[in-house]
């Protein structure tokens, strides 16, 4: 970026009256004195605040793909209410490998999709959808060497698991209800990653291949690092939608849950376990003011227009800096 060189006007007109620029200047015997001026306005420092475009990335839920019409149209609305350049992010052949492939593999690409991508090298933000949210989460957790992300939007994400798979008889909700825990379906449903049955609280740790890892839960094996990663966010927004049937529970948005060994009471994210021993960090950002814990109308991911101006687009705004615009380098 080109810096602005200013002085004013001022210092201009008596700099022309004294013939301070001119070459006679520097042949009289004052040279000492004119070079001390000089060095005087080189402290007259301004500063010009000038706007970054930080760019984002959208993480489709589960059954959607990048090409479909909605998700198309909520990545340009996203871009064109917050001026900032925006993509979707697609993982495998979309739709099909949201169901089929193992979110530790679909965070694995989008860690190496995003490390190329030139445009998001100084940093980026993320929206994400649903089950996207967990593929989300891997990319700021897991993936090494990557350009930062700043401020994460998490829609319906499913962060603390979920304990019910409503409104579903298909062959694959049957695996997922009666054999959640085995290496074929956790090799080949990508649902079953996040599935946390509250009374079957040693299966899941010893056996779920995804969010014990991301959530840090297993006491012998958590890592500094995912917390560190975390904690570098700038801002958390989590939204929860208040008629959502498809997160059970809906608290689960908000990294609420059931307490390990029953369904009842519903804890707040505050009274959780991973909260309240911090293993991710989110205790250490809800103090620093960084977490915004959200509820809209709406069942899941129907997110009316003024609720994303008011709680998504903010954070996908243009940054302000400060940069210097006058040289203060002396002679």
């Amino acid at each position: 970026m080109t810096s602005l060189y200013f002085f004013p006007h001022c210092f201009l007109r008596f700099l022309q009256n004294q013939s301070i620029l001119s070459s006679s200047c520097c042949m009289m015997k004052s040279f000492q004195r004119c070079a001390l001026l000089v060095r005087t306005l080189s402290v007259f420092v301004f500063f010009i605040p000038v706007t970054i475009s930080v760019p984002f990335i959208l993480l489709h839920g589960i059954r959607d793909q990048c090409s479909n019409g909605g998700t198309i149209s909520f990545t340009q609305l996203l871009s064109n209410l917050s001026s900032s350049p925006g993509s979707c992010l697609e993982i495998g052949n979309g739709e099909q490998d949201s169901v089929s492939m193992p979110l530790t593999q679909q965070a694995r690409i989008a860690c190496e999709k995003v490390k190329q991508m030139k445009e998001l090298s100084q940093g980026y933000n993320i929206v994400a959808q649903s089950q996207g949210n967990l593929v989300a989460r891997g990319l700021i957790e897991f993936c090494d060497n990557a350009p930062p992300v700043l401020n994460y939007v998490s829609l319906g994400g499913p962060h603390a698991g979920i304990a019910n798979i409503p409104k579903c008889t298909s062959p694959v909700c049957q695996l997922l209800r009666t054999d959640v825990y085995s290496d074929y379906v956790q090799d080949h449903i990508a649902p079953s990653g996040y599935i946390k049955l509250p009374n079957e609280m040693s299966k899941y740790l010893e056996h779920s291949k995804y969010l014990p890892k991301l959530n840090n839960e297993r006491p012998t094996e958590r890592n500094s690092i995912y917390k560190e990663r975390f904690t570098s966010l700038h801002n958390l927004v989590l939204v929860m939608f208040q008629g959502d049937k498809v997160v059970m529970p809906k608290e689960s948005c908000w990294f609420g849950y059931y307490p390990d060994g029953a369904t009842t009471p519903l804890l707040p994210p505050q009274q959780t376990k991973l909260y309240t021993e911090d293993w991710i960090g989110l205790k250490t950002l809800d103090a620093a003011g960084k977490v915004k814990f959200v509820s809209v109308p709406g069942e899941h991911l129907q997110m009316a227009h003024d609720d994303v101006v008011k709680h998504v687009v903010p954070y996908l705004q243009n940054h302000p800096s400060f940069f210097l615009n006058a040289d203060s380098t002396k002679i």
